[in-house]
């Protein structure tokens, strides 16, 4: 495993476009919390906002760069012809997957814990300006508070899902439109179609079962009890998805041609 994992680090560091990627991540996260904590506003004591959840708005923005990076980096050996090189160099097809994916995975929770730590940054500076104040019961946000350490965590630990989840469906599909556009509508479209139920029971259902209305559930840190999932069991549910096209791709990767 570690000749996969050194030829796999190899590629993707002589490539721009990774790089690139990974700073945008870090960017468009800290940027989206930064734009709603400044847009928040909470006006009297008990206004019903959950100000973490609030600070951790832009990991919604950067999951779409950690799908794009995964894509590009799978993908982009198939749209060249390089993945015949590859497969030829590391014939153990399920060992290169695993250094693959385990790589970007582990990248994503890199660039996922410095956008989640600077959009808890500048919630915290932003955030009393708009309201949240103790005097309305809001403590500024801290990292010692366990809810708020549990939801950034979990937050990191769901981008690195989302990486993993996007390597399953680019080594499947093998095309960088068509992985990156199932990737981005189940993350973004299938809430949207998930708000157009009116029937709440199915509505519910579909939101206990769509990755990143499930998955982000983790950043809840108040009215736990009225969520249609728990905060780790909707990481489960993002886990699932991410094991399922995981082991898609991994198949069709040892059963097809190149």
């Amino acid at each position: 495993m570690r000749r996969e994992l050194h030829a796999e680090w190899t590629k993707l560091r002589t490539v721009a476009g990774p790089g690139w990627l990974l700073l945008g991540i870090v960017v468009l996260t800290v940027a989206g919390s930064a734009a709603a904590a400044g847009a928040m506003e909470c006006p009297s004591p008990g206004c019903g906002q959950d100000a973490t959840r609030i600070g951790l708005f832009g990991v919604q923005l950067g999951q779409g760069l950690v799908a794009l990076l995964a894509v590009v980096a799978v993908c982009g050996e198939y749209s060249t012809g390089m993945i015949r090189t590859t497969l030829i160099a590391m014939p153990r097809r399920t060992a290169a997957l695993a250094a693959r994916t385990g790589l970007l995975a582990g990248l994503a929770l890199a660039a996922g814990t410095l956008g989640v730590l600077g959009s808890l940054l500048v919630a915290r500076l932003l955030l009393p300006g708009n309201g949240f104040t103790p005097e309305h019961g809001y403590p500024p946000l801290s990292l010692a508070d366990g809810p708020t350490l549990r939801a950034a965590a979990g937050s990191v630990l769901y981008l690195g899902l989302v990486a993993v989840l996007s390597a399953g469906v680019a080594t499947a599909v093998r095309d960088s439109a068509v992985a990156a556009g199932a990737v981005l509508g189940l993350l973004y479209l299938f809430p949207v179609i998930v708000l157009m139920i009116r029937n709440e029971d199915v509505q519910r259902l579909l939101w206990r079962i769509s990755p990143m209305n499930a998955g982000l559930a983790v950043q809840a840190t108040t009215s736990l009890p009225t969520m249609p999932i728990g905060a780790w069991a909707g990481l489960g549910v993002a886990a699932a998805w991410a094991g399922a096209a995981l082991l898609c791709g991994g198949w069709l990767l040892r059963n097809r041609d190149a």
